[in-house]
Order: structure tokens, then sequence, then C-alpha cells
């Protein structure tokens, strides 16, 4: 058959143009397989560290004990409740995983330098400190007191301090450590009805990203985690005040339903993949991402947003300052199948009553 030459031409430009797609192709795959092997090489083998997580008893702090536990990390896991205690110390072990287990308050400095030293002498160092232990208050302004601000801030503020300063000195002599704090989005933009916590997780996120620029230089890397919401099952334990059964309702909602929260295991990956990457922030869900994104670049408009949410939340009750548990607070709404994903990660998670 004799070829004119348009023929020619246009299949050389299909040729090439085939070429230049497969170049392309090979290069983006070519680069994603670098990314993923610059990854595996940056990340460091937890085997055989010893990582202390505090509130590690329940929730998100178990999900990511088991974690660490199946890198074969030896474990240490400190909470304020001996029973809680037990149970999460029975089941890490049951998994293979070695777990040592101390009640302490981490509000309280004497408790926590007593339990370092207790995991120190236990293990002979701390090589992963997870400062995870946290409360959280869900209420009107006018319903909350000075206490329940307190509350906030001695546990995930100054409880985040006094941790770090009782492990950062054994670091900084073996010139290693890592230390992972989960903050929340509640850190960096704040949400209405709940202000005492919005006030602890700002103050978390500042000393976290601070801490990071100070230590890195002597060998321990800091990873500040802000979290969107999560399906940890904590709702049941958080508190709530003021009309509090309808409180209770938004909230858990939006701590179960799969296209707001995210799995907890799934983000207990997350975090552990990023404190082995030695990464200085994460942001676990693209919600939380864009958001945090949104607020850095128009923070009045998301201030007037937050307004005219609030707008939309239960009103305050006049003199009332009682603290309801969630399980105390449950309505027709939070029994249904719409929290049934709520409800299997507590049972599983052991936030049930």
């Amino acid at each position: 058959m004799k070829l004119d030459k348009r023929t020619i031409r246009n299949a050389a430009l299909v040729a090439g143009g085939t070429a230049v797609v497969g170049g392309v192709a090979v290069g983006a795959g070519l680069a994603l397989a670098g990314a993923a092997l610059w990854k595996r090489m940056r990340s460091a083998d937890l085997n055989g560290q010893v990582v202390l997580i505090t509130g590690g008893s329940r929730g998100l702090g178990l999900a990511m004990a088991h974690e660490f536990g199946a890198l074969g990390c030896k474990l240490a896991i400190c909470a304020r409740d001996a029973g809680e205690l037990a149970w999460a110390k029975s089941e890490l072990e049951l998994a293979g995983y070695p777990c040592l287990t101390v009640v302490c308050d981490v509000g309280d400095e004497a408790q926590v330098e007593r339990m370092a030293r207790d995991v120190v002498e236990h293990y002979g160092q701390v090589d992963v400190l997870v400062n995870n232990a946290g409360v959280i208050m869900v209420g009107p302004l006018k319903n909350q007191t000075r206490a329940d601000f307190k509350e906030a801030m001695d546990v995930m503020f100054w409880g985040t301090i006094h941790t770090t300063l009782a492990v950062l000195p054994h670091m900084f002599r073996r010139g290693y450590g890592r230390i992972v704090n989960i903050t929340s989005m509640g850190g960096r933009m704040a949400v209405p009805h709940m202000l005492p916590y919005n006030c602890a997780k700002f103050a978390a996120v500042g000393f976290s990203e601070g801490l990071h620029a100070e230590v890195k230089k002597d060998g321990v890397i800091v990873t500040t985690v802000s979290p969107g919401l999560m399906r940890t099952g904590s709702y049941k334990n958080a508190i709530f005040k003021g009309k509090n059964e309808l409180e209770y309702n938004w909230f858990a909602l939006g701590a179960t339903l799969p296209l707001i929260s995210i799995d907890a295991q799934r983000a207990a990956r997350k975090i552990v993949s990023a404190c082995r990457r030695g990464a200085a922030d994460l942001m676990i869900t693209p919600q939380a991402w864009m958001t945090s994104a949104f607020h850095g670049a128009f923070p009045g408009v998301t201030a007037e947003m937050m307004a005219l949410v609030n707008r939309l939340l239960p009103n305050e009750v006049d003199g009332r300052r009682e603290r309801f548990r969630g399980h105390e607070s449950e309505t027709a709404l939070t029994r249904s199948f719409l929290t049934k994903m709520g409800r299997d990660a507590a049972e599983r998670l052991h936030e049930t009553a």
C-alpha cells in the first residue's frame, strides 16, 4: 500500500504522542515509587523501643498502643483509673505486647515525675512519648465555670508540659527521642460550645510547635498531630453541660458519621507512621487540612461562620452548672442506627460506661 505524506505525518504524530504519554506515565510511576521508597528510608525502626502513652487505657490512646505494639515496641501506658488500666493491660498482653501500666493524673506534676521514674526503672529508658490524655467538655460558655477551664488546662496543657519535661532529660542524654503531641483541630480553629477545650488545645499546639524548633538539634523530634473528628467512642465519656441531651445529640453525630469522622485505628496508623517519619506536623483527614487552610487564609470569615453556627446550637440554661457524661445523656437519636459505628468503636476501645 502506498503511503502519502499526510498519512506518514499523522502516524508520526500519533507515535510521538504515545511516546510522550508513555514517558509521562513512566516518570510519574518512578516518582511515586521514589516517594514511597524515600518514606520507607526515612521511617525509623521502632522495634524494641519504649513508648509511653498518656491516656492509654481507652480510645485513641489504646488504638495507638496496639499500633506501636505491632511494631515490636515495649509499651507503658498511664491513666487515672486503675481498673481501666488493668483491662487495657490484659488486652495488650493477650495480643503479645509487653505493657507497663502506671496510675497517674498528668495534671499533677509530682505524679508525673514518679511515673517517669517508674517507666525508666522498668525499661531503662523512654524513646517515644505520646501526649494523648485529654478531657472533652461541651456546652455554652454561660454554663461553664472557672473549674472547667482549669481542668482542661491541667490535663491537656500542663499535662503535656509535665510529661514532656519529665522525659526530656533522658532523651537529651541519649541524643535521641520522639515526642508526639495529640492536639486537635479545636486547637487551630475555635469551635462554639467547646471553649475550655479550645483554650487548652491552642496552648498545646503552641507549645508543641515551639518545642519542635528548640529540641530538634538535640536529636529529639516533635510531631504535632491535629486530628479532626475520630470514631473512638470517646463522646460517651465527654462532659456535657447546659441542655446536655441536645448538646450530646450534635456532638455524638459528628463523632460517629463516616463522612465526617475517621476510624480510630486508621487514625492511629497515620499517627504512628508520622512518628516513624519524624514529621513535624500531621493533619489526619482532608477535612481537617482544608478547614485549617481556609481558616489560615480567612480567619475573620471563619470566626463569623462559627458565630452563625453558634446560633444553631442549644441555648444555655440559666444557673445550670451540673456536669453530665455522654452515657448519662442518651436520647433516641444517639441510640439509633445513626450512631452505630460510634457505639461499636466505644465497645472496641473500652469507652463504654
